[in-house]
Protein backbone atom coordinates (compact mmCIF):
# COMPACT_ATOMS: atom_id res chain seq x y z
CA UNK A 1 0.00 0.00 0.00
CA UNK A 2 1.50 3.40 -1.10
CA UNK A 3 1.77 6.61 0.90
CA UNK A 4 -1.61 8.31 -0.75
CA UNK A 5 -3.51 4.93 -0.22
CA UNK A 6 -2.06 4.66 3.72
CA UNK A 7 -3.28 8.34 4.53
CA UNK A 8 -6.42 8.22 2.59
CA UNK A 9 -7.12 4.86 5.01
CA UNK A 10 -7.48 6.80 7.92
CA UNK A 11 -10.79 7.95 6.73
CA UNK A 12 -12.45 4.43 6.75
CA UNK A 13 -12.10 4.30 10.52
CA UNK A 14 -15.03 7.70 10.78
CA UNK A 15 -18.57 6.21 11.39
CA UNK A 16 -21.48 7.29 12.93
CA UNK A 17 -20.45 6.05 16.12
CA UNK A 18 -16.66 7.28 15.86
CA UNK A 19 -17.19 10.85 14.66
CA UNK A 20 -14.36 12.28 15.90
CA UNK A 21 -10.64 10.32 16.29
CA UNK A 22 -7.63 11.69 18.24
CA UNK A 23 -3.92 10.75 17.46
CA UNK A 24 -3.64 8.04 19.89
CA UNK A 25 -6.59 6.23 18.75
CA UNK A 26 -5.21 6.67 15.35
CA UNK A 27 -2.19 5.24 16.23
CA UNK A 28 -3.60 2.49 17.83
CA UNK A 29 -6.33 1.51 14.96
CA UNK A 30 -3.84 1.48 12.18
CA UNK A 31 -1.53 0.06 13.65
CA UNK A 32 1.11 2.71 12.76
CA UNK A 33 3.74 4.56 14.67
CA UNK A 34 3.08 8.52 16.04
CA UNK A 35 4.95 10.45 13.54
CA UNK A 36 3.82 8.38 10.36
CA UNK A 37 0.65 8.78 11.71
CA UNK A 38 0.58 12.38 12.83
CA UNK A 39 2.20 13.31 9.29
CA UNK A 40 -1.23 11.65 7.42
CA UNK A 41 -2.96 13.85 9.44
CA UNK A 42 -1.61 16.78 8.54
CA UNK A 43 -1.51 16.02 4.84
CA UNK A 44 -5.37 15.15 5.50
CA UNK A 45 -6.40 18.09 7.39
CA UNK A 46 -3.97 20.38 4.82
CA UNK A 47 -6.29 19.47 1.92
CA UNK A 48 -9.31 19.96 3.68
CA UNK A 49 -10.40 16.16 4.19
CA UNK A 50 -10.01 16.56 7.58
CA UNK A 51 -9.91 19.32 10.30
CA UNK A 52 -9.10 19.42 13.67
CA UNK A 53 -10.94 20.51 16.64
CA UNK A 54 -8.83 23.40 18.46
CA UNK A 55 -9.74 22.51 21.63
CA UNK A 56 -10.27 18.80 21.76
CA UNK A 57 -7.07 18.08 19.00
CA UNK A 58 -9.42 15.53 17.56
CA UNK A 59 -9.62 15.20 13.86
CA UNK A 60 -13.16 14.49 12.26
CA UNK A 61 -14.33 14.52 8.05
CA UNK A 62 -13.41 17.86 7.04
CA UNK A 63 -15.44 19.63 4.14
CA UNK A 64 -13.95 18.70 1.52
CA UNK A 65 -15.67 15.26 1.57
CA UNK A 66 -18.93 16.99 1.66
CA UNK A 67 -17.70 19.02 -1.65
CA UNK A 68 -16.86 15.83 -3.20
CA UNK A 69 -19.68 13.95 -2.40
CA UNK A 70 -22.42 16.75 -3.90
CA UNK A 71 -19.78 16.68 -6.97
CA UNK A 72 -20.13 12.91 -7.22
CA UNK A 73 -23.82 13.20 -6.94
CA UNK A 74 -24.64 16.10 -9.19
CA UNK A 75 -22.44 14.68 -11.89
CA UNK A 76 -23.23 11.25 -11.04
CA UNK A 77 -26.53 11.38 -9.32
CA UNK A 78 -27.39 7.63 -7.86
CA UNK A 79 -28.65 8.16 -4.48
CA UNK A 80 -32.29 9.04 -5.08
CA UNK A 81 -32.95 6.71 -8.00
CA UNK A 82 -31.30 3.69 -5.77
CA UNK A 83 -33.62 4.90 -2.43
CA UNK A 84 -36.17 3.89 -4.72
CA UNK A 85 -35.46 0.94 -5.73
CA UNK A 86 -34.27 0.01 -1.86
CA UNK A 87 -37.64 1.32 -0.74
CA UNK A 88 -39.12 -0.89 -3.10
CA UNK A 89 -37.23 -3.98 -2.17
CA UNK A 90 -37.97 -3.43 1.29
CA UNK A 91 -41.23 -3.13 1.05
CA UNK A 92 -41.57 -6.79 -1.25
CA UNK A 93 -39.70 -8.70 1.19
CA UNK A 94 -41.12 -7.17 5.16
CA UNK A 95 -36.61 -7.22 5.74
CA UNK A 96 -34.13 -4.99 5.73
CA UNK A 97 -32.67 -4.06 2.19
CA UNK A 98 -29.57 -2.43 1.56
CA UNK A 99 -27.22 -1.01 -1.31
CA UNK A 100 -23.93 -0.52 -1.23
CA UNK A 101 -21.00 -0.07 -3.21
CA UNK A 102 -17.51 -1.50 -4.26
CA UNK A 103 -14.64 0.86 -2.60
CA UNK A 104 -11.34 -0.61 -3.41
CA UNK A 105 -11.41 -3.90 -1.33
CA UNK A 106 -14.65 -3.33 0.59
CA UNK A 107 -18.03 -1.95 0.10
CA UNK A 108 -19.90 1.03 1.40
CA UNK A 109 -23.48 1.68 1.94
CA UNK A 110 -25.35 4.18 -0.31
CA UNK A 111 -29.05 3.25 0.69
CA UNK A 112 -30.79 1.35 3.29
CA UNK A 113 -34.32 0.98 4.44
CA UNK A 114 -35.72 -1.42 7.19
CA UNK A 115 -38.96 -2.49 6.98
CA UNK A 116 -41.65 -2.16 9.43
CA UNK A 117 -43.11 -5.84 9.13
CA UNK A 118 -41.20 -6.97 12.05
CA UNK A 119 -40.45 -5.91 15.49
CA UNK A 120 -37.07 -8.25 15.01
CA UNK A 121 -35.04 -6.73 11.96
CA UNK A 122 -31.71 -6.19 11.37
CA UNK A 123 -30.52 -2.76 11.90
CA UNK A 124 -26.65 -1.15 10.88
CA UNK A 125 -25.39 2.24 9.89
CA UNK A 126 -24.83 3.05 6.68
CA UNK A 127 -21.56 4.60 7.72
CA UNK A 128 -20.13 0.86 7.94
CA UNK A 129 -17.56 -0.54 5.61
CA UNK A 130 -18.25 -3.75 4.65
CA UNK A 131 -16.00 -6.72 4.00
CA UNK A 132 -15.80 -8.85 1.15
CA UNK A 133 -15.13 -11.97 2.46
CA UNK A 134 -17.48 -11.86 5.14
CA UNK A 135 -21.21 -10.91 3.76
CA UNK A 136 -23.12 -12.11 1.11
CA UNK A 137 -22.65 -8.39 -1.03
CA UNK A 138 -18.58 -9.39 -1.05
CA UNK A 139 -18.93 -12.64 -2.16
CA UNK A 140 -20.93 -11.83 -5.15
CA UNK A 141 -18.86 -9.22 -6.06
CA UNK A 142 -15.70 -11.21 -5.89
CA UNK A 143 -17.91 -14.22 -7.78
CA UNK A 144 -18.52 -11.49 -10.65
CA UNK A 145 -15.38 -9.51 -10.52
CA UNK A 146 -11.88 -10.45 -12.21
CA UNK A 147 -10.21 -13.36 -10.47
CA UNK A 148 -7.05 -11.50 -9.13
CA UNK A 149 -10.05 -10.05 -7.00
CA UNK A 150 -10.44 -13.00 -4.88
CA UNK A 151 -6.71 -13.83 -4.64
CA UNK A 152 -6.12 -10.18 -3.39
CA UNK A 153 -9.20 -10.84 -0.58
CA UNK A 154 -7.43 -14.54 0.01
CA UNK A 155 -4.18 -12.88 0.99
CA UNK A 156 -5.41 -10.27 3.02
CA UNK A 157 -6.26 -10.23 6.72
CA UNK A 158 -9.53 -12.85 6.75
CA UNK A 159 -10.92 -10.90 10.15
CA UNK A 160 -12.90 -13.88 11.74
CA UNK A 161 -16.90 -11.95 12.80
CA UNK A 162 -18.43 -15.20 14.17
CA UNK A 163 -17.40 -18.81 13.87
CA UNK A 164 -19.30 -18.86 10.32
CA UNK A 165 -16.88 -16.13 8.77
CA UNK A 166 -15.18 -17.83 5.52
CA UNK A 167 -11.83 -16.84 7.45
CA UNK A 168 -9.27 -18.77 4.98
CA UNK A 169 -8.22 -19.19 1.58
CA UNK A 170 -10.30 -22.58 0.97
CA UNK A 171 -13.50 -21.96 2.48
CA UNK A 172 -13.73 -18.61 0.73
CA UNK A 173 -12.75 -19.73 -2.25
CA UNK A 174 -15.86 -22.46 -2.18
CA UNK A 175 -18.30 -19.58 -1.05
CA UNK A 176 -17.43 -17.48 -3.76
CA UNK A 177 -17.53 -20.29 -6.73
CA UNK A 178 -20.96 -21.13 -5.33
CA UNK A 179 -21.83 -17.64 -5.73
CA UNK A 180 -20.92 -17.62 -9.22
CA UNK A 181 -23.01 -20.57 -9.83
CA UNK A 182 -26.06 -19.57 -8.31
CA UNK A 183 -25.99 -16.01 -9.09
CA UNK A 184 -26.73 -15.34 -5.25
CA UNK A 185 -24.08 -14.15 -2.36
CA UNK A 186 -24.98 -16.29 0.87
CA UNK A 187 -23.77 -15.33 4.24
CA UNK A 188 -25.21 -17.45 6.92
CA UNK A 189 -24.14 -15.77 10.10
CA UNK A 190 -20.37 -14.76 8.50
CA UNK A 191 -20.71 -11.44 9.71
CA UNK A 192 -23.31 -11.31 12.59
CA UNK A 193 -24.75 -14.02 14.48
CA UNK A 194 -28.32 -14.75 13.55
CA UNK A 195 -28.16 -12.58 10.84
CA UNK A 196 -28.48 -14.14 7.08
CA UNK A 197 -27.94 -12.23 3.81
CA UNK A 198 -27.93 -12.57 0.46
CA UNK A 199 -27.27 -10.07 -2.49
CA UNK A 200 -26.81 -9.78 -5.97
CA UNK A 201 -24.24 -7.41 -7.90
CA UNK A 202 -25.01 -4.98 -10.45
CA UNK A 203 -22.64 -3.56 -12.69
CA UNK A 204 -21.53 -0.74 -15.14
CA UNK A 205 -21.54 -0.64 -18.85
CA UNK A 206 -18.15 -3.17 -19.18
CA UNK A 207 -20.24 -6.07 -17.16
CA UNK A 208 -18.07 -5.19 -14.30
CA UNK A 209 -19.96 -5.05 -10.96
CA UNK A 210 -19.95 -1.92 -8.83
CA UNK A 211 -22.01 -2.81 -6.17
CA UNK A 212 -24.51 -4.72 -4.95
CA UNK A 213 -28.08 -5.21 -3.54
CA UNK A 214 -28.89 -7.30 -0.73
CA UNK A 215 -31.30 -8.38 1.82
CA UNK A 216 -30.67 -9.18 5.72
CA UNK A 217 -32.81 -10.73 8.23
CA UNK A 218 -32.66 -12.58 11.29
CA UNK A 219 -32.03 -16.28 11.11
CA UNK A 220 -35.37 -17.88 12.68
CA UNK A 221 -37.29 -15.99 9.91
CA UNK A 222 -35.52 -18.15 7.03
CA UNK A 223 -37.83 -20.42 5.17
CA UNK A 224 -37.88 -21.69 1.88
CA UNK A 225 -41.17 -19.17 0.56
CA UNK A 226 -39.27 -16.29 2.27
CA UNK A 227 -36.01 -17.34 0.19
CA UNK A 228 -37.93 -17.90 -3.21
CA UNK A 229 -39.57 -13.87 -2.51
CA UNK A 230 -36.36 -12.69 -1.75
CA UNK A 231 -34.51 -14.00 -4.68
CA UNK A 232 -37.17 -12.85 -7.22
CA UNK A 233 -36.98 -9.56 -5.78
CA UNK A 234 -33.26 -8.98 -5.78
CA UNK A 235 -32.85 -10.06 -9.58
CA UNK A 236 -35.19 -7.23 -9.97
CA UNK A 237 -33.73 -4.82 -7.87
CA UNK A 238 -30.54 -6.08 -9.14
CA UNK A 239 -31.33 -5.74 -13.35
CA UNK A 240 -33.43 -1.85 -12.27
CA UNK A 241 -29.93 -0.50 -10.66
CA UNK A 242 -27.67 -2.11 -13.71
CA UNK A 243 -30.11 -0.22 -15.88
CA UNK A 244 -29.74 3.22 -14.28
CA UNK A 245 -26.40 3.07 -14.08
CA UNK A 246 -26.07 2.10 -17.97
CA UNK A 247 -24.72 -1.07 -17.75
CA UNK A 248 -25.81 -4.56 -18.70
CA UNK A 249 -26.03 -8.39 -16.65
CA UNK A 250 -23.14 -10.91 -17.88
CA UNK A 251 -24.43 -14.02 -19.66
CA UNK A 252 -23.18 -15.99 -17.16
CA UNK A 253 -25.04 -14.43 -14.49
CA UNK A 254 -28.73 -14.34 -16.55
CA UNK A 255 -27.89 -18.02 -16.89
CA UNK A 256 -27.56 -18.94 -13.46
CA UNK A 257 -30.31 -16.74 -12.55
CA UNK A 258 -32.60 -18.74 -14.99
CA UNK A 259 -30.77 -22.27 -14.03
CA UNK A 260 -32.53 -21.38 -10.94
CA UNK A 261 -35.91 -20.15 -12.03
CA UNK A 262 -35.70 -16.63 -11.72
Amino acid sequence: MGTISNALSLLNYFSEARSEIGLADFKKLSGRDKATTYRYLSELVEFGLLEQDRLSRNYRLGPAVLRLANVRESVFPMRESIQIITDRLSEATGETAHVSLLQGMSLSTLAKRESPKHAARVSFSESQIIPLHATASGLCVLAFSDKTMLERAIRSSLTRYTAFTHADGETLRHAVERAAETGFGISDQGYEEEVYGIAVPFFNEHQAPIGTAAIACPTSRISSDLLALIKRELVAAGCAITETRGGSIPERLKEAWASGGF
